[in-house]
């Protein structure tokens, strides 16, 4: 059993996907749709840059999904490869974007409509320079929790990302972080940093959750062709009425990726295939689980490499 997986933000280049966009008029259409839908050469902005303006976040999101979406569609229909026998689908974070599309569940233009609305939100949500989010590394999900609620008083921090066995992402406001940073490094916790201008994934997101409640009912929802995993809860989502719910929760919770990935082993799963930039996932579910089999995607050599366990 194989289950395709697809990145988040942090796995944006510039010139990603330009040997297949070179080469392909499948893909070359639809950077052009996207274009149009956007109403900007987000193209332009993937295979050129500048790199400043790709990691804005209202472009990072719509850019990740469009090349991850691109890559999903060259296998299924110049390489003729079967993705869709895949047991499940999941994405991290703006990633589970491209999981329902992909899953048939919302339209391409739909899609890169409410990523950019999504990313813009986010961006906006805080104003820059007032939080943040810093990786832990070499620790426990449990020893975090408590750390947490133990200086609950002192400082208020929130995990973001529980990503694999080892990694932990928070997130906050700065001068709250720099505090638990502080007694991180007191009990020997690496921790680092990481460059990104806002907290996503906790309550200080709460305006964000506000326009994505408002712009997620107007979009029209297909019940998925495949399961998908929910970042929210780590489980599978029953259905589309589910599934709009927990897009908009998802801004504020946790992502739940070492869960997820867990649950999909347990359900049978040996072989995981990330579709999209980078190889980020793929490094996290080899911390998880050592044994499953492991391929990122993200040009034409990888694509005759893929050798599917069925």
């Amino acid at each position: 059993m194989f289950s395709l997986i697809f990145p988040g933000q942090g796995s944006q280049l510039v010139g990603m996907g330009k040997d297949l966009h070179d080469k392909h008029s499948l893909v070359q259409d639809l950077f052009k749709e996207a274009d149009d839908t956007l109403g900007f050469s987000i193209s332009k902005l993937v295979l050129e840059g500048p790199k400043e303006d790709l990691d804005l976040t209202e472009n990072t999101q719509p850019a990740i999904f469009l090349v991850s979406y691109s890559i999903f569609k060259l296998i299924k229909e110049e390489f003729k490869i079967d993705l869709n026998k895949a047991s499940f689908f999941a994405g991290h974070s703006l990633g589970e974007y491209s999981a329902l599309t992909s899953a048939g569940s919302l339209s391409f233009s739909d899609t890169l409509r409410i990523l950019k609305i999504r990313g813009n939100a986010m961006q906006s949500s805080v104003p820059k320079g007032v939080g943040g989010m810093v990786a832990v590394l070499g620790s426990e999900i449990e020893t975090i929790e408590k750390i947490i609620k133990d200086n609950k008083d002192k400082y208020e921090c929130y995990i973001a990302n529980d990503n694999s066995k080892g990694q932990i992402v928070l997130s906050g406001k700065i001068d709250d972080l720099e505090k638990m940073m502080g007694d991180l490094k007191a009990a020997n916790i690496k921790n680092i940093k990481l460059p990104v201008s806002a907290p996503f994934h906790c309550k200080l997101m709460s305006k964000a959750t506000l326009v994505m409640n408002e712009e997620i009912v107007k979009l029209n929802f297909k019940e998925p062709e495949n399961k998908l995993i929910s970042n929210v809860t780590g489980k599978e989502i029953s259905d589309s009425n589910e599934l709009k719910d927990l897009l908009v929760k998802q801004i504020e919770s946790r992502v739940r990726w070492r869960e997820s990935v867990l649950l999909m082993i347990e359900k049978g799963v040996t072989q995981f295939i990330e579709i999209g930039p980078g190889k980020v996932l793929s490094g996290l579910v080899k911390r998880i689980d050592k044994n499953v089999k492991v391929s990122a995607i993200n040009s034409e050599e990888d694509i005759k490499l893929i050798n599917i366990n069925e």
